[in-house]
């Protein structure tokens, strides 16, 4: 009978939310603030990965999620520029700057969450961009490792394992996927070309 309870609480509370869609964005959100430990709701979350082949046409991608939905018209490619060779590191150093360097000389919103694809490498090349730009603490940043889709933050050794059923994981996952469609699709592009 306790099951079946949950159960009906489950059905109905999925037939709320379907009636009402901004209640769903509203617990979601909240759901993904509170696993990660996060100060605000994540309204705005960008994600980012880079893509090359043997360090020949090195580009990045950026996907932006609204509401916990993907926002296409934020989407932006990167032609990486200053980086010579397969340099993970340094081409996610110069993405996060171009980034917000851009958002902050003209005076856009800035994300609540940036999540980055890769481990505490990327995690500290993005975080040391932020510093430089003096925008770290200002803004939430994590790292998602693929293997074992562990969440690292800065300054904290141990990652953090998210439950996999977990809707934050779901939402992550999906950013991390469309970011890294996004990515290859415009590199495939790039090497055609050449």
């Amino acid at each position: 009978s306790m099951k079946n309870a949950l159960y009906y609480k489950k059905e109905r509370m999925d037939q709320y939310e379907k009636l009402n869609p901004e209640v769903r964005v509203e617990r979601l959100l909240g759901v993904i603030r509170d696993d990660l430990r996060l100060k605000e709701l994540p309204r705005h979350m960008e994600c980012f990965d880079n893509s090359n082949f043997q360090g020949a046409y090195p580009v990045s991608a950026m996907v932006c999620f609204k509401d916990g939905k993907p926002s296409k018209k934020d989407y932006r490619h990167y032609n990486v520029q200053t980086v010579e060779g397969p340099d993970d590191f340094a081409t996610m150093y110069e993405v996060i700057t171009r980034r917000y360097k851009r958002l902050r000389d003209e005076g856009e919103p800035f994300p609540q969450l940036i999540i980055v694809d890769g481990g505490k490498g990327q995690l500290s090349s993005a975080v040391q961009a932020l510093k430089d730009l003096g925008l770290y603490g200002h803004i939430a940043i994590a790292g998602i490792a693929k293997r074992l889709e562990e969440i690292y933050f800065p300054d904290d050794p141990l990652p953090l394992h998210i439950d996999k059923k977990s809707e934050t994981l779901k939402v992550i996952q999906q950013m991390r996927d469309e970011v890294h469609r996004f990515g290859i699709t415009h590199h495939r592009k790039r090497r055609d070309k050449g």
